[in-house]
């Protein structure tokens, strides 16, 4: 059974940091291009990060390009998102996505999401 669970979220200063997990299940991990993607309230789902499945590259979105650093570990089977100087328009639902291929920013393209993990940033 495919699975993946995300973890790590909560709140957070602006300014501040978190670090989000990950943890995939019932698939070959290392074969797989990830993404994480986040959904804030009353708006679409926006794609913010990828690896590609030989972690040869990563990519990010302008709005968290600088602050944001997405890895992998192939060995535990684990995704993260280190994500430094949060602001305010941070503040979302975060999922991790997997897909066969190439990285896509386009969020319909991934085969299978998590159940997310809440973010919120605030003063």
């Amino acid at each position: 059974q495919v699975q993946l669970v995300e973890s790590g979220g909560g709140l957070a200063q602006p300014g501040g940091s978190l670090r989000l997990s990950c943890a995939g299940s019932g698939f070959t991990f290392s074969s797989y291009t990830m993404s994480w993607a986040r959904q804030a309230p009353g708006k679409g789902l926006e794609w913010v990060s990828g690896i590609y499945s030989d972690d040869s590259d990563t990519y990010y979105a302008d709005s968290v390009k600088g602050r944001f650093t997405i890895s992998r570990d192939k060995a535990k089977n684990m995704l993260y998102l280190q994500m430094n100087s949060l602001k305010p328009e941070d503040t979302a639902l975060y999922y991790c996505a997997y897909k066969i291929g190439r990285l896509s920013t386009m969020v319909d393209e991934y085969d299978y999401w998590g159940q997310g993990t809440q973010v919120t940033v605030s003063s």
